[in-house]
């Protein structure tokens, strides 16, 4: 027998030189496979992102082409839409988007013949008009008002709630001169010797929702009587009392001073002229001074007499929340009845 034959049982250690080459060799094929497989998976995920991106770009494409395809079908429905919605707005509402008064204020006006379109005389308070028209009143060009004020005046006694006066008396403009640059107005009227909450804004909109008899908006007072209000009289006040324009109901009434009833706190949704007053005159008492303490959500709170602060975010949200709110209670009741 050769000595090759005995060559492994002679020299141990390249048995185990051998072993340890194929433990190398089968480590390295282990790599190389590994590094295959992850060659393999990544050219399987390019392309999939090449498929994806093809065909986000075919849809895209396809998308865009659709889009100009429908505008060179319609290349003036929506320009002609926006324009027919603008010529639609009547000249009195113009008037009030613009910060010169309320709608309702702005119908005298305009019957008076003081507004011009397009230098034309309008006294047609429905006549249509867009921004586009020359509107002149008092012999200055009006612009829809983008930038809307709101202030709350503690309004004092002698002030009258008016834009100006031909007698040259006081007027509730003078106490918030120095507030805005903007044309601003009162929202309803206090009259000359009543004091308290006033609104003041630019806002024509929300100025015609809050002035409307269907909105009701709640108003609360504190009167001063000449003497005691008797609970014969506190009970009629409640039950609705016959006025010469019609019958008037509080929606809450109270003693403001257990130990003198002759001061009275009101609460009323009307806003028919001096009805407050008219209340008490018609029973036989003389107000000796009258207070508006609220107004829809809003008080004299931490304002002084004669002076004002502007309206808070919240404040201006609950006012037009409150009206929407209403439009919907009165759209359903309208609905109602001409279904019944």
């Amino acid at each position: 027998m050769s000595q090759q034959s005995f060559q492994k049982f002679i020299n141990p250690k390249n048995n185990a030189a051998i072993k340890e080459k194929h433990k190398q060799e089968k480590k390295a094929a282990k790599k190389e496979r590994a590094t295959a497989i992850e060659k393999r998976f990544e050219e399987k995920r390019a392309l999939r992102q090449n498929a994806f991106t093809k065909n986000n770009l075919h849809t895209e494409n396809k998308n865009v082409k659709q889009k100009n395809s429908d505008k060179e079908q319609k290349p003036s429905h929506s320009s002609v839409t926006k324009n027919n919605n603008a010529a639609k707005m009547p000249l009195n509402k113009y008037l009030a988007h613009c910060g010169v008064t309320s709608r309702r204020d702005a119908v005298a006006l305009i019957s008076e013949g003081k507004v011009m379109v397009n230098k034309k005389l309008i006294t047609e308070p429905g006549f249509k008009v867009n921004e586009n028209d020359e509107v002149i009143f008092n012999g200055k060009k009006l612009f829809i008002t983008k930038n809307l004020i709101y202030i709350l005046l503690n309004k004092p006694k002698d002030y009258i709630t008016t834009t100006d006066d031909p007698q040259d008396r006081k007027t509730v403009l003078q106490l918030v001169k120095n507030a805005t640059d903007h044309r601003i107005y009162p929202v309803g009227r206090l009259d000359r010797n009543t004091s308290g909450v006033l609104l003041l804004t630019n806002d024509g909109e929300l100025t015609q929702q809050l002035t409307h008899p269907s909105f009701n908006v709640k108003k609360v007072y504190e009167i001063k009587l000449d003497k005691p209000l008797t609970k014969h009289d506190f009970e009629k006040i409640l039950n609705g009392i016959k006025l010469e324009d019609g019958e008037i109901f509080a929606d809450a009434l109270a003693y403001a001073d257990a130990k003198d009833t002759s001061v009275i706190g009101i609460e009323l949704h009307s806003g028919r002229n001096r009805i407050v007053r008219r209340i008490f005159e018609h029973l036989g008492y003389d107000v000796k001074s009258l207070d508006r303490v609220m107004y829809g959500n809003l008080t004299k709170k931490n304002v002084e007499r004669g002076k004002w602060r502007y309206l808070s975010e919240k404040e201006i949200r609950l006012l037009k929340y409150m009206n929407k709110q209403k439009r919907v209670i009165q759209n359903k009741k309208t609905a109602s009845t001409e279904f019944n």
